[in-house]
């Protein structure tokens, strides 16, 4: 799948089921703010992973409820307030487990592709 630009597109489903992942191995990397994260993945993966500003709040909210992330609001310079995420231990246990799960994933995938002839794009 590729865009009007004709650059690769990830289809919703897989964008869905890496969002978490995603976002707890960003925050890894420290406590962070929702917009910065969203151009932080666009930035990581080229332009293949776009997130609208409104698309991972929802999921931020349900990773704080199911105790895997933290936040509080911090004032910018210019004096707006931020919500920053933090990755909680909980969290990294997570990320720890989901991370084994892609990797069984991958590993699959890797060997179907040695089965199947490789698609031009």
């Amino acid at each position: 799948m590729h865009d009007e630009r004709g650059k690769r597109m990830i289809s919703r489903s897989l964008m869905a089921a890496s969002t978490k992942p995603i976002l707890l191995s960003i925050l890894l990397g420290g406590e962070d703010y929702g917009y910065n994260i969203i151009r932080k993945v666009k930035d990581l993966s080229a332009g293949a992973l776009e997130w609208a500003d409104g698309t991972i709040y929802p999921v931020f909210q349900r990773l704080e409820k199911d105790g895997l992330v933290s936040s509080r609001w911090i004032a910018s310079p210019e004096g707006r307030f931020r919500k920053y995420y933090k990755i909680t231990a909980q969290g990294r246990l997570e990320l720890a487990e989901e991370m084994a799960q892609w990797q069984s994933v991958i590993k699959a995938l890797g060997k179907l592709g040695k089965l199947l002839p490789v698609l031009e794009s």
